[in-house]
């Protein structure tokens, strides 16, 4: 295999890259930022997904693109360029993909935000997320640009569609909103937890390697989650306070009252010229529904498996602490 990885210098596509160098294919690794020491198998080349030319030439000679590249934030005001990357860079991709003669296949990943939450049970591959957290930038871009490359898959094109659930683990260097909630916590930062709350939490090694199944078992048009254990939100700041040696969070806060003090610290910060770091607005209103999900068709299908979330978010917590 000769792949495409874009996004290759961010949190999943690093580790994408890395594993699939691992097990023997010639990766160019495709991001705005040449990947810092790139393993051997890994051809760094800097450039944009929005930049046409640019990645005509890098998807030139590969048969695979693993399409990661993609803006993950609840910064309202990134809205116009979440637009431009998660939805036009993903036509863009799949455009580039379908010419020539050269019959490709594209793994596109997506999230689990496209398939839920459901109030209630896990959500599956069968469930789409409620129509009201689509007025979210994130969350509505990200189901546009998975709607693409399923289009693709409809006109032809071999297009899997991955949805990962909530990976942590070593390298999460932005960090992503769900890494810095581990710094949060491991620092002793965050001090309460959502009353109710919950997240489906899997290791990112984990999920790199579902990209490898997928990529040789996945069926054209499918989507997948790729998850691990649904863990309340109590559980997972308890398992990253002892990783940190540190005393968990004891105080629930119901989700009403989180959401009313991120909407005033978000009308208070906002006079300011300043953002909340604790209390985003759009990633209090997306914890409304625990946020659970069911990944037994990968787990049928590719034969994909997950490590004990306890061990990813203790890794995750001892990253976070590593990095300061």
């Amino acid at each position: 295999m000769r792949a495409l990885v874009t996004g290759a210098a961010g949190f999943i596509g690093s580790h994408v890259a890395a594993t699939l160098a691992a097990g023997g294919a010639e990766v160019r690794a495709f991001d705005r930022v040449e990947p810092a020491d790139p393993p051997a198998g890994v051809e760094p080349v800097a450039g944009d997904i929005r930049n046409r030319p640019a990645l005509e030439r890098a998807i030139d000679g590969c048969d695979t693109v693993f399409h990661l590249a993609a803006l993950y934030s609840y910064d309202r005001s990134a809205g116009a360029e979440m637009e431009a990357v998660n939805v036009a860079g993903t036509r863009a991709v799949l455009e580039a993909a379908a010419r020539g003669s050269a019959r490709r296949r594209v793994i596109h990943t997506s999230s689990c935000a496209t398939c839920g939450p459901v109030e209630g049970r896990a959500a599956t591959e069968a469930d789409s997320p409620p129509t009201w957290e689509l007025a979210i930038p994130y969350k509505r871009t990200k189901l546009e640009g998975e709607r693409l490359a399923l289009r693709a898959a409809e006109d032809g094109l071999d297009v899997v569609v991955l949805n990962p659930t909530t990976p942590v683990g070593p390298g999460d260097r932005g960090p992503t909103p769900t890494g810095k909630m581990v710094a949060d916590v491991a620092t002793g930062r965050a001090r309460a937890y959502l009353a109710g709350g919950a997240l489906n939490v899997v290791a990112v090694e984990d999920v790199a390697i579902g990209h490898l199944l997928a990529y040789e078992r996945g069926r054209s048009g499918e989507r997948y989650l790729l998850g691990g254990e649904n863990l309340t939100m109590r559980e997972v700041f308890a398992i990253v306070a002892e990783a940190a040696g540190r005393r968990p969070p004891r105080v629930p806060v119901p989700w009403r009252l989180a959401y009313a003090a991120a909407r005033a610290a978000d009308f208070g910060l906002g006079l300011l010229g300043r953002k909340p770091s604790l209390l985003v607005l759009d990633e209090v209103r997306l914890a409304r529904l625990p946020m659970t999900f069911d990944d037994v068709k990968a787990r049928r299908e590719l034969g994909y498996r997950a490590r004990p979330a306890a061990e990813a978010l203790a890794a995750a917590a001892r990253g976070a602490l590593a990095g300061l």
